[in-house]
């Protein structure tokens, strides 16, 4: 157990669950750097078989974290890029990790806690559920996210949501093909189970090389994401110290409609 996550190891299943349910699992730098060591750690861990990312309470994950985001609005743009890339490369661990990944999403999840189920190979959530990509009400960009949304929902469907910033249910998460499955809460964890037994019966090492075929497949390597990340830090650092992304973070940390509504 660390401050920000709770790490549970059972039958080769590395069970993460993030663990600020006051916050609603909400990213900070401390939960960023726990959750990118915890991942690595499992990665790495010949006897784990299956990762299975959850989140505590009644939340998967609400994106950033209010005191987090105060201090970026009044950080500077070099700043501003360095958190971004922290964020960046948690993505791309999650993403790239050589084990078979399942986002137990047990309750609502927006803007990075979007990113992290698109980073599974699996997601499976509760049917009451809500999502969104809402940063542009904030005038900003789902940057960091976006290569992984994308592959996970398409082009179209990511154009529709990255503009709108609308909330979306679980079916439409569904249908959309962010989660692969959504059951009532009290299935949930059977489902889960049921996917770790089919996960269970393949081997380890075709595992590990049929991730990496089907991402590879898609256009998707780590030196190609390493270089897009990059791109998109700068690209959320420059908008989070512009007027206009001043003006959003300012209005919703300040509980206001910004200027533009």
């Amino acid at each position: 157990m660390t401050d920000h996550i709770h790490i549970a190891d059972l039958a080769g299943v590395c069970r993460i669950t993030l663990n600020r349910p006051q916050v609603h699992n909400a990213f900070d730098d401390v939960l960023i750097a726990e959750l990118s060591e915890a991942l690595a750690a499992a990665g790495g861990d010949a006897a784990v078989r299956a990762v299975v990312l959850t989140g505590e309470g009644a939340s998967f994950s609400a994106g950033a974290d209010l005191n987090w985001m105060r201090g970026m609005a009044s950080a500077g743009e070099a700043e501003n890029r360095e958190d971004s890339l922290r964020l960046a490369s948690l993505m791309r661990t999650l993403q790239f990790l050589p084990k078979p990944t399942i986002a137990r999403v047990n309750g609502a999840a927006y803007g990075g806690g979007v990113g992290l189920i698109a980073c599974c190979d699996i997601a499976i959530g509760v049917d009451s559920a809500r999502f969104g990509l809402t940063e542009v009400k904030l005038g900003l960009v789902p940057a960091v996210i976006s290569p992984y949304v994308i592959h996970a929902i398409g082009l179209r469907h990511a154009r529709r949501l990255f503009l709108t910033g609308e909330l979306f249910d679980a079916a439409t998460a569904q249908d959309i093909g962010l989660l692969h499955r959504c059951v009532p809460a009290e299935q949930l964890d059977e489902a889960v189970d049921g996917t770790l037994a089919l996960l269970a019966k393949a081997g380890p090492v075709a595992q590990a090389e049929a991730k990496q075929l089907a991402l590879r497949m898609a256009g998707a390597t780590e030196a190609d994401a390493e270089r897009i990340d990059r791109d998109n830090a700068a690209l959320i650092a420059r908008l989070r110290v512009s007027d206009e992304g001043q003006e959003g973070l300012g209005a919703f940390l300040g509980k206001r409609a910004p200027r533009w509504c």
